[in-house]
């Protein structure tokens, strides 16, 4: 069995600065990073898909958490009636999503997420031009 630095592992240098770009981004954008980590982590440091989503997952939950903490003080007010559903659905919806993902070949699934990522994109573009 070959270790991962003998298959090619990545840097702890280069998946630091592709962190800090994806951070930067996604701050400077305003948006979840998820969206943007899972082609980082397969794109630039070659991570299997299926690692990716995971590992996307958790840093998106740590970020998450770390911004709700800087907002807990704050005047932001959370309206619980709609947070509650919002969140039970989202966590339901993930748990199926998770069980369709383990039926699809990491081909699809990159190319799903692909089609996906743009059809957003598109949306944006023609949202912010109208």
């Amino acid at each position: 069995r070959r270790t991962p630095r003998e298959k090619g592992a990545v840097s702890g240098a280069r998946a630091a600065g592709a962190g800090a770009g994806l951070g930067a981004v996604t701050g400077f954008l305003g948006v979840g990073g998820g969206f943007l980590a899972v082609p980082a982590l397969v794109t630039v440091l070659a991570v299997p898909m299926s690692a990716a989503v995971g590992t996307s997952l958790l840093v998106v939950g740590a970020n998450a958490l770390v911004a709700l903490a800087a907002r807990a003080y704050s005047s932001v007010h959370l309206d619980l009636t709609l947070l509650l559903p919002f969140l039970a659905a989202a966590v339901l919806g993930a748990w199926d999503g998770r069980r369709l993902a383990a039926k699809v070949s990491p081909g699809t699934l990159r190319r799903v997420f692909g089609a996906v990522l743009l059809a957003v994109a598109v949306a944006m573009g023609v949202t912010a031009a109208l």
